[in-house]
């Protein structure tokens, strides 16, 4: 009897141990506990790190708020923004060079122009001093549509700060995504100033958007620069199935939707065929759909174990995938922060903690104990 109540002890002991994480990816290959740092946002479509380790965080309904010091303001001076559907203040980036040149760059749904309805925009303005100022119109993408899906919207650097953002199909699939002549469904490359780089490979192309960088593609939520290959890594909503991860290449064709893993959400099919020659294949996909959001690289010493990993949010099952990369593959996932709610952004700040936006709640660290 004795012996055996060791034996229960220990299991007790053991299992607490294991247990005592407030969010577990059930792997126990780290453990972590998560805190919500800031509250009560109520879709934290985008968040960056100011180099005070301060956030700048778009809230979809129009708002900027800068969090510091425990406390938020609403920054003034933002354009006018048209909620519609998924459309609305989308994704905020720094300019690498911020701390020179204090530059930030967000998309949001726009309803200028002479159509009904409304699509993406990036605009660029000086942040300092918690003033916003000197706004600019970089893109606006055209025609507007009174359709509320699929306006993308994620922004990326490269190292020669040239800025990427996508701009998804907004729902018309079979016309936008393979005309390059069209916007919608593609993804985009700039200068920083907002001219177009004279190496993008549709310039000169008769009556093609030259800012395209890519095309093919669905719905791009997720978008980063991968810091050990400088590669811009990007994921998009599939229909039913069909998530994807892709290497984002000049003038490659991503094959929405002439080829897709995924079918129509009545379960009918759009396509017969997943491969075709002349396009691209995932480097990684999910069937069924995880509902794709967020994204980020992990290169910070405060999780050693997922060091080298993408994570990407899913909206439809309220946890992060954790995918651990040999080669640029996918060679394993985990789920982490199960449970968290939907999660719709992902960062790693300046200090290299993790933190996600998540739907009704915030931004939430994510603490390794």
């Amino acid at each position: 009897m004795k012996h055996l109540c060791s034996l229960l002890s220990f299991l007790f002991i053991t299992c607490s141990f294991f247990g005592q994480e407030s969010t577990s990816n059930n792997a126990l290959t780290l453990q972590y506990n998560t805190e919500i740092i800031v509250p009560d946002v109520n879709i934290p479509w985008g968040f960056t790190f100011l180099p005070d380790n301060s956030i700048l965080i778009t809230e979809k309904a129009g708002e900027l708020i800068h969090f510091k010091n425990g406390e938020k303001t609403v920054i003034s001076g933002m354009p006018e923004v048209t909620l519609r559907g998924q459309g609305g203040l989308m994704d905020i980036e720094l300019h690498p060079n911020y701390k020179e040149n204090n530059f930030i760059y967000f998309t949001y749904a726009s309803s200028e122009g002479t159509e009904k309805g409304a699509n993406t925009t990036l605009m660029r303005a000086v942040f300092k001093d918690s003033i916003l100022s000197d706004q600019k119109v970089l893109y606006k993408a055209y025609p507007n549509s009174r359709k509320g899906q699929h306006f993308g919207s994620r922004i990326a650097f490269d190292s020669e700060n040239r800025i990427y953002f996508s701009i998804g199909d907004r729902g018309n699939r079979d016309v936008n995504p393979q005309d390059i002549t069209k916007d919608c469904g593609k993804i985009y490359r700039l200068n920083d100033d907002g001219s177009i780089p004279k190496d993008n490979p549709f310039v000169g192309v008769e009556n093609a958007k030259e800012a395209i960088f890519c095309y093919g593609n669905r719905n791009p939520q997720g978008m980063e620069t991968n810091p050990f290959t400088g590669e811009i890594w990007a994921h998009e909503h599939g229909p039913k199935g069909g998530d994807e991860i892709n290497i984002i290449q000049k003038g490659k064709n991503y094959g929405w939707p002439v080829i897709s893993y995924g079918i129509n959400y009545s379960g009918t099919k759009f396509t017969e065929i997943t491969e075709k020659e002349g396009m691209e294949q995932p480097l990684h996909y999910w069937d069924p759909s995880i509902a794709t959001s967020g994204m980020a690289f992990v290169n910070s010493d405060k999780y050693p174990e997922w060091k080298g990993n993408v994570l990407v949010g899913s909206l439809k099952f309220n946890y992060i995938a954790n995918c651990y990369l040999e080669n640029g593959k996918v060679v394993k996932e985990e789920k982490i922060v199960e449970k968290i709610g939907k999660v719709r952004s992902i960062e790693q700040s300046n200090d290299g903690y993790l933190y996600v936006g998540v739907e009704g709640k915030g931004i939430v660290k994510i603490i390794p104990n």
